[in-house]
């Protein structure tokens, strides 16, 4: 835990807070813990030099009337001799002062410590560790009071942020500064610049609670979703008595009636006071960025005691309000209305980052999908809809744990919303799934792709080949001879098409959207599986417990590659290695393998077999790259020769004199000496 202590020059960041801020991040990060900053400061110190405060001189323009200004500031030679030739304070060159020899200040160095712009140094020192420290650890800041400039800074490069609701802003500078840079009084408080009236609607603030205590509760919260190191095991928690693993999901999402999308996690009680649940445990969902972007939401719970990311989309209008700047006199609030159901550049950049911190919290992530799309609109293209998108792809491609992109009942992907969701984008950590039956997937909406594929032409000719009508008068048609008889039929026909043509707009719609089906997703390899909605927690809690214990041992795997300059493997073929393993065991099949209960029973029955499965894995490339080594010819191989003795050399001194006299006899027999 890192924290400022207001108490001593108002928390200031000088050089030596600085070190000791940095020594402590990298003692986290050593030790792959949690990070917890606790933010309560004023921002880089700034001092003066008290000393030649007290010593300086100024040359008036006109020494009995000061008012008419100065030339420069001095000291007397005495002075000058003490403090710029002795003590090294400050620099100055020779001046006239009524004739006498004086020295003009041009440079205050001052004695103090941490008085300027190497506070600044020093603030740039502990930024970049804190932007090192999110990727490899948790972090985590608690702001308690106001945080200042660099205060500012940690908070957003540390990301995940909890801040008290009242006098803890966290801004660049202070509203008494602005004012006067200004010239008028326009802000009040600092609030109105970094409150959580700011910072939680736009996304800096995860959090906001109403005081020290349940700030602190929150942080301890969040930590009981993280591992107690970097890579470490989950904390899974015992859900006996609170909830049941293979209950049925019960809260079912209804055709075109818009709900609040927290119902497909958390469940929710009808009128008549029944409880309805959701996919996760009872009481496990917590929220978090719930004041910026609402067209997306995203939080942590557990499923079946094991903690998961979660993002879903809000398939409801959602407000985006702009407040106004009190600065401009022409400004107003703005309140912008954001359809559910589609990315808008906050959105976008909001599901991104929520895919970045679980990342670096090492848990699991569902994604419960429901988007037509991006919002490709001017304002929105202007407002780098496109930049934020792509940062969704970016957050995916450095995930490590598993991923799960689900559809919901009555929810759809389209477009280009597919494109930043698809497995393929980490195919080793990424799978799809669709609710049998209601789940929609493809380019455009069924309506739209019958607008362009399925024109009236098209639809024209399926009536005249389906309708018993159309096709009797389309014979008789043939027969006529008279024009008078012909323009007759016709005229019948058109009457016939138009009265068919608002059902068969109808069934135009219903085949596009037979091409968007789970079965079609299924039989073209897009999605894993079509998974019924009802038992959907059983199924990915055995899932999830399958691809976690599968990750573990494909990790192990990997680590066996990394022996010198040998050919390293993907973690799709570390998988594809463990799946050739489980078809060696009698009696397993290839369907067997997609069984994920069977196949954790494999990994716990065969877990001594897979330790030496790796032992010898791991002595195979041991051997590879030492042969690779002492044959590549050239120098390569003298000097790698050399190294791979000296080495064995060096180790052998590391051993005990029992030890060392078992390796001499293993070199004599292996080499036959």
């Amino acid at each position: 835990m890192i924290a400022n202590d207001i108490t001593h020059k108002a928390g200031s960041f000088g050089t030596r807070e600085d070190v000791v801020f940095k020594l402590a991040s990298e003692f986290a990060r050593k030790r792959r813990i949690p990070r917890l900053y606790m933010a309560a400061n004023s921002g880089a110190r700034i001092g003066l030099a008290e000393g030649i405060k007290k010593t300086f001189k100024v040359a008036f323009k006109d020494p009995s009337n000061p008012e008419s200004g100065f030339d420069f500031l001095y000291v007397n030679k005495s002075d000058y001799e003490r403090l710029g030739v002795s003590r090294k304070e400050l620099i100055a060159e020779p001046a006239s002062v009524n004739g006498e020899a004086v020295f003009k200040i041009t440079d205050i160095i001052g004695a103090e410590p941490d008085l300027g712009v190497e506070n600044l140094k020093g603030s740039g020192l502990i930024a970049g560790e804190t932007s090192s420290a999110y990727d490899d650890i948790f972090t985590l800041t608690i702001v308690l009071g106001r945080t200042v400039g660099i205060g500012a800074y940690l908070v957003r490069l540390g990301q995940r942020t909890i801040q008290k609701n009242s006098n803890s802003p966290i801004i660049l500078t202070g509203y008494q500064a602005l004012n006067k840079l200004m010239g008028v009084d326009v802000y009040s408080t600092n609030d109105q610049l970094g409150g959580p009236g700011i910072m939680y609607s736009n996304g800096i603030s995860h959090l906001a609670e109403n005081d020290h205590l349940s700030a602190v509760t929150s942080a301890i919260h969040w930590l009981s979703y993280v591992p107690t190191v970097r890579g470490g095991l989950l904390p899974i928690t015992d859900i006996t008595g609170v909830d049941e693993i293979e209950r049925p999901i019960t809260f079912v999402p209804q055709a075109g009636v818009p709900y609040d999308p927290r119902f497909l996690l958390t469940g929710r009680e009808d009128d008549n006071g029944d409880w309805h649940g959701g996919f996760f445990d009872k009481g496990s969902f917590t929220e978090t960025l719930a004041g910026w972007a609402k067209t997306v939401v995203v939080g942590r719970a557990r499923l079946g005691g094991i903690p998961m990311g979660v993002i879903a989309t809000e398939n409801r209008t959602a407000e985006a309000i702009k407040p106004a700047d009190p600065a401009d006199l022409r400004a107003s609030e703005a309140v912008i209305q954001e359809a559910g159901c589609v990315w808008f550049p906050n959105s976008a950049y909001k599901t991104a980052q929520a895919i970045n911190d679980f990342r670096t919290e090492d848990l699991p992530l569902i994604i419960f999908a429901n988007w037509r799309g991006f919002s490709g609109g001017q304002r929105d293209m202007f407002d780098e809809v496109l930049k934020y998108g792509s940062l969704i792809v970016d957050a995916f491609v450095k995930f490590q744990q598993p991923v799960f992109v689900y559809i919901p009942p009555h929810a759809e992907i389209r477009g280009g919303a597919w494109v930043v969701l698809d497995a393929s984008i980490n195919e080793s950590v990424m799978e799809m799934y669709a609710s049998a039956d209601s789940a929609r997937g493809g380019v455009l909406e069924a309506n739209g792709a019958a607008s362009v594929k399925y024109r009236t032409k098209d639809m024209l000719a399926s009536m005249h080949r389906l309708d018993e009508k159309l096709k009797s008068l389309d014979a008789e048609l043939q027969e006529r001879v008279c024009e008078v008889e012909r323009q007759e039929v016709m005229d019948a026909i058109k009457e016939r098409e138009q009265a068919l043509l608002p059902v068969y707009e109808q069934i135009a719609v219903q085949f596009c959207e037979l091409h968007d089906t789970p079965g079609r997703m299924k039989a073209v390899g897009v999605i894993e599986s079509a998974v019924e909605w009802k038992g959907a927690r059983s199924y990915f809690y055995w899932r999830l417990r399958r691809k976690l214990a599968e990750f573990d041992l494909r990790k192990k795997i990997l680590e066996t590659f990394q022996v010198g300059r040998g050919a390293a493997i993907s973690p799709a073929d570390a998988s594809r290695l463990i799946k050739s393993w489980f078809l060696e065991t009698p009696g397993a099949t290839e369907d067997l393998w997609s069984d994920d209960k069977a196949v954790l029973s494999w990994m716990a029955q065969q877990n001594e077999q897979l330790e030496i499965k790796i032992l010898k894995l791991n002595k195979e490339n041991v051997v590879q790259e030492v042969f690779d080594v002492m044959t590549s010819g050239g120098n390569t191989a003298k000097i790698g020769t050399a190294g791979i003795i000296e080495g064995i050399s060096q180790a052998l001194l590391t051993l005990s004199a029992e030890e060392q006299a078992s390796v001499k006899e293993m070199i004599k027999s292996t080499l036959r000496l």
